[in-house]
C-alpha cells in the first residue's frame, strides 16, 4: 500500500511520500519537485503537468488552470467571474457543473471541473507510481479550509474518475499543523496549558490563518481564518497593472489585449517579485512582447511596497479574525509559523510582526513542501501499512449547517428548523436527530449563514428522504433517529436511520455501601429470608429500544454513479491515447536516431565502431538512398504516421543494410569468442599453475613432517634420563602437614 499526500496548489502541486526513513518530497519527470497544475489539450493527446507548462503560451487557448478554484463553483458566481483574468479558455456550464471549452483531437470538446481535476490527479497518481514503483491508489489530498461541501465533493469525485481512494481530505493548515507537531517531543501533557501556535499560509491565491492547540500525542484547531483573494498573484497583479502603464506611454501597447504579452510579462513580474524579496532592485526585460516590440524597465523595493499597499492594509484581517473566534489575544500565542510562497515578502513579514507586537516568526516548516509533508502525515496515521506515533487530529467545521423540514400535520406547533453545526463544531463530528412521525418525510441540509460562503455558491447541501416510516399499532407516532454526520473530508451526510419504541425495562438498583462499618467487623455476607437469597430491589424505568432500520435516499452536490462511471470510462480512453501517442512519438524519435546513426555509420570504419569496412561501395550507396528515401518521407508523409507505420519503416532500414550489419556482428563475434577463449586459455593456465602451487606446498608440509616424527625417538631417550617431577625431594603431603 502507498502512503502519499497531494498538496493539490493553484498554480503547483506537491506530492510527498512517507517511507520508513521519514517523508520525502517526490520529484517529477523533469526532477522539479513542484508540478505546475495545468492541464492542456492537443490535436492528438493532452498535456498534464510539466507539459502543459511548457506549451502553455504556444498552447493558451487549450490550457487549463486554477483547477481547485473552479471546482465545485457555478458560472455566475462572482468567484467565477474574477477567475477569468487569469485564465484564456472559455468557461462553460456542462451537466449542471462548472466547465472549459477546448480545442481536443480537432475539435471542441467541454470538460467539467471534476474532470480536468481527474485528468491532473492522473498525473500526480502517474508520477507517484513511477517513484515507488508500485501502484498508487490512495492518497490524502489538502484543500482550501474555506472550501464548501459541494467543493469537496468535487474534488473527491474527481478523484474517483481518477481511480484514486480519497483517505482523507485534509484543510492546508491543519496538515501545516499536523506536519509541525507530530515530530515534536516537547509537547506539553494533558494537565499543562497547551501549546498554541498561529500557522500563517499565504501562497499564489489564498491567504489562512489557523489556531491550533499542541498536546502530547494531540491537535485541536481552534479557529481559521481566510481571504481567497489575497497571494502572490495578487501581487503580481498589482505590479503589471504598473508596468501596463508603463508600457502604453512608453511604446504605445496594451498587454492586457494580448493574452500571450500577459501571460509572458505575468511570469517576468514573479520573477522580479522573486528578486525583489531579497534585493533593494530588479530589472524586468522581455524581448518581442507584442508587435514586435522589445520592452525593459526597472523597479525598487520601494516602489512595489506602495503599488501593493492596498493589499497590505488587508495583511492583518484574518489574523484578526482568526484570533476572536478562538477568543484570544496576540500575547496567548506562543509561536507564529510562516508557511506559503507570498510569506517570503519582506513587507508582508513585517505586518505580520508588527500585528503579533514583534513576536519572532517562525520559519521552521519548508515553506513550500509544508502542506505535503502534513498530508503524508496524515495518510501514514490512516494506512494499516505504518506504525506512526499516537497522534490525534480535530478540525473544525467553517460554516454552521442547518436542516429544515416539513411541518408534520400531526404536529401543528413544531420548529421545522435546526442549526446541528455550529460553526466552529468539531471534525469529524456525529449527531443523532429525533423525529416523530407517522409517515415518510424529507428534510434539507443547508448552510446557516449563506453570506458566509465564498462566492455565490447555492447554500444548499443535500435532501435526504426517510422512508418505511408509519404509525404503531395504537396510530400513535414512530420515533425515527437519523445519524448526521460530518466526516473526515468535511462532507454532511445522513449516515443511518432507524426507529425505536419506549420501553418500561427492570433495572437494579445499586445498594449504598455501609461507610459506618468499622475495621475488623465480620465480612459483608448475602441476607437471607426462608433460606433464600434476599431478591436485589430493582425500579422501572423507560428506555428506547432500537427496533429496526429506515430506509433512506440522498440527493447531494455529488456526481451520480452513472456520470462518473461515464466520465471514469472517458479518462481510461483518453490515458490509453495519451500512452499510444507517447509511444509513437517514441518510435518516430527511434527512426529518426536510426536514420541518422545509419548514414554516419556507413562510412565509418570499424575502428570507429563503423560499417565501412564491411560494405561494397555498392552496398553503401544502397543504404545512403534508403536513409535519404526515409528521411523524405518522416519530414513529409511521416509527420502524423501511426506508431506501426514507424516500426515498419525502422525494419525497412535494417533490412536494406542487413547483410552489412550481419557482417559487422560476425567480425564482433569472433573478436568476442577470440578474447574468450584468450581469457579461458589464461584461467586453464592460472588453474594449472595453482594445482602445481598446491601440490608443491603439500609435498613440503609433508617433508617437514617426516622430519619432526624422524627426530621425535631422540627426544623421548633424553626424557627418559631426566629427572621425575618429585625430584631428589619429594613434596611434602598437605594431609598430613595439616
Amino acid at each position: 500500500m502507498s502512503v502519499v499526500g497531494l498538496d493539490f496548489g493553484t498554480q503547483n502541486a506537491v506530492i510527498a511520500v512517507a517511507r520508513n526513513k521519514g517523508v520525502d518530497v517526490i520529484a517529477n519527470e523533469v526532477s522539479n519537485r513542484a508540478t505546475p497544475s495545468l492541464v492542456g489539450f492537443g490535436p492528438k493527446c493532452r498535456y498534464l503537468g510539466e507539459t502543459a507548462k511548457s506549451l502553455e503560451i504556444s498552447n493558451l487557448k487549450n490550457t487549463v488552470g486554477s483547477l481547485t478554484r473552479l471546482a465545485g463553483r457555478s458560472l455566475n458566481d462572482p468567484d467565477v467571474q474574477m477567475e477569468k483574468d487569469y485564465l484564456s479558455v472559455p468557461l462553460i456550464e456542462k451537466d449542471g457543473q462548472l466547465g472549459a471549452r477546448v480545442k481536443y483531437q480537432g475539435k471542441d470538446t467541454d470538460f467539467t471541473a471534476a474532470q480536468l481535476a481527474a485528468m491532473f490527479l492522473t498525473r500526480a497518481k502517474q508520477t507517484a507510481s513511477a517513484e515507488l514503483k508500485l501502484a498508487v491508489n490512495e492518497m490524502v489530498i489538502a484543500c482550501p479550509a474555506w472550501y464548501t461541501d459541494a467543493q469537496r465533493r468535487c474534488l473527491l469525485d474527481a478523484a474517483d474518475i481518477a481511480g484514486l481512494k480519497i483517505l482523507r481530505l485534509i484543510n492546508e493548515t491543519t496538515a501545516t499543523a499536523l506536519g509541525y507537531g507530530i515530530t515534536k517531543l516537547d509537547l506539553p501533557t494533558a494537565e499543562e496549558k497547551p501549546r498554541r501556535v498561529a500557522f500563517i499560509d499565504i501562497g499564489h491565491s489564498n491567504y489562512t490563518c489557523s489556531i491550533a492547540e499542541f498536546k502530547k500525542g494531540e491537535l485541536k484547531i481552534v479557529a481559521t481564518a481566510c481571504d481567497r483573494h489575497f497571494g502572490g498573484r495578487n501581487f503580481d497583479k498589482a505590479v503589471m497593472d504598473h508596468f501596463r502603464k508603463v508600457f502604453q506611454d512608453k511604446h504605445k501597447i496594451d498587454i492586457y489585449s494580448n493574452d500571450k504579452a500577459k501571460v509572458r510579462v505575468s511570469a517576468a513580474v514573479e520573477k522580479m517579485k522573486k528578486i525583489l524579496s531579497a534585493n533593494a532592485g530588479a530589472p524586468i526585460n522581455i524581448e518581442m512582447v507584442m508587435n514586435d516590440i522589445d520592452v525593459s524597465s526597472f523597479l525598487k523595493r520601494e516602489e512595489l511596497e506602495e503599488l501593493v499597499a492596498p493589499l497590505l492594509e488587508r495583511a492583518t484581517g484574518p489574523l484578526e479574525q482568526a484570533l476572536a473566534d478562538a477568543k484570544l489575544t496576540q500575547d496567548d500565542i506562543d509561536v507564529v509559523e510562516l508557511v506559503g510562497g507570498c510569506t517570503r515578502v519582506p513587507a508582508l513579514k513585517r505586518a505580520i510582526a508588527d500585528f503579533f507586537k514583534d513576536k519572532t516568526l517562525s520559519y521552521t516548516l519548508n515553506a513550500d513542501e509544508a502542506i505535503a509533508r502534513g498530508c503524508a502525515f496524515s495518510c501514514a496515521i490512516l494506512s494499516p501499512v505504518f506504525r506512526v506515533r499516537d497522534f490525534s487530529v480535530q478540525d473544525i467545521a467553517q460554516y454552521p449547517v442547518e436542516f429544515t423540514w416539513e411541518k408534520s400535520p400531526d404536529i401543528p406547533d413544531e420548529d421545522t428548523q435546526l442549526t446541528v453545526f455550529n460553526k466552529g463544531n468539531a471534525m469529524p463530528s456525529t449527531k443523532i436527530l429525533t423525529f416523530y412521525r407517522k409517515q415518510p418525510f424529507d428534510l434539507e441540509a443547508k448552510y446557516a449563514k449563506p453570506d458566509a460562503l465564498p462566492g455565490r455558491i447555492n447554500p444548499w447541501i443535500g435532501r435526504f428522504s426517510v422512508k418505511g416510516v408509519k404509525a404503531d399499532a395504537k396510530d400513535d407516532f414512530m420515533i425515527c433517529k437519523l445519524k448526521a454526520r460530518l466526516n473526515l473530508h468535511g462532507v454532511l451526510n445522513v449516515e443511518q436511520g432507524y426507529f425505536v419504541e419506549e420501553q418500561e425495562i427492570e433495572e437494579p438498583i445499586p445498594e449504598a455501601k455501609d461507610e459506618t462499618k468499622k475495621e475488623g467487623e465480620a465480612m459483608e455476607t448475602d441476607e437471607k429470608t426462608n433460606g433464600e437469597a434476599k431478591a436485589p430491589k430493582v425500579k422501572k424505568v423507560k428506555k428506547q429500544v432500537r427496533k429496526g432500520d429506515l430506509s433512506l435516499s440522498a440527493g447531494t452536490a455529488s456526481l451520480s454513479p452513472e456520470v462518473k462511471e461515464r466520465y471514469f470510462e472517458l479518462e481510461g480512453q483518453m490515458q490509453s491515447e495519451d500512452k499510444l501517442v507517447a509511444e509513437t512519438e517514441d518510435k518516430k524519435n527511434e527512426l529518426e536516431s536510426e536514420i541518422y546513426g545509419m548514414r554516419n555509420k556507413i562510412d565509418e570504419p570499424y575502428s570507429s565502431n563503423g560499417y565501412s569496412d564491411f560494405a561494397s561501395e555498392e552496398e553503401k550507396e544502397k543504404v545512403k538512398a534508403k536513409c535519404e528515401t526515409l528521411e523524405d518521407w518522416l519530414y513529409d508523409d511521416g509527420e502524423d504516421a501511426t506508431k506501426a507505420q514507424y516500426i515498419a519503416k525502422q525494419e525497412e532500414l535494417r533490412a536494406s543494410a542487413g547483410p552489412i550489419i550481419q557482417r559487422f556482428n560476425d567480425k564482433r563475434q569472433e573478436e568476442a569468442d577470440a578474447r574468450r577463449e584468450k581469457e579461458e586459455a589464461a584461467a586453464a593456465k592460472k588453474r594449472e599453475q595453482d594445482e602445481a602451487n598446491r601440490k608443491a606446498a603439500e609435498e613440503a608440509k609433508k617433508a617437514e613432517a617426516e622430519a619432526k616424527k624422524a627426530e621425535a625417538p631422540a627426544a623421548d631417550e633424553e626424557m627418559k634420563d631426566a629427572p621425575t617431577a618429585e625430584g631428589d625431594e619429594k613434596m611434602p603431603d598437605l594431609e598430613a602437614s595439616t
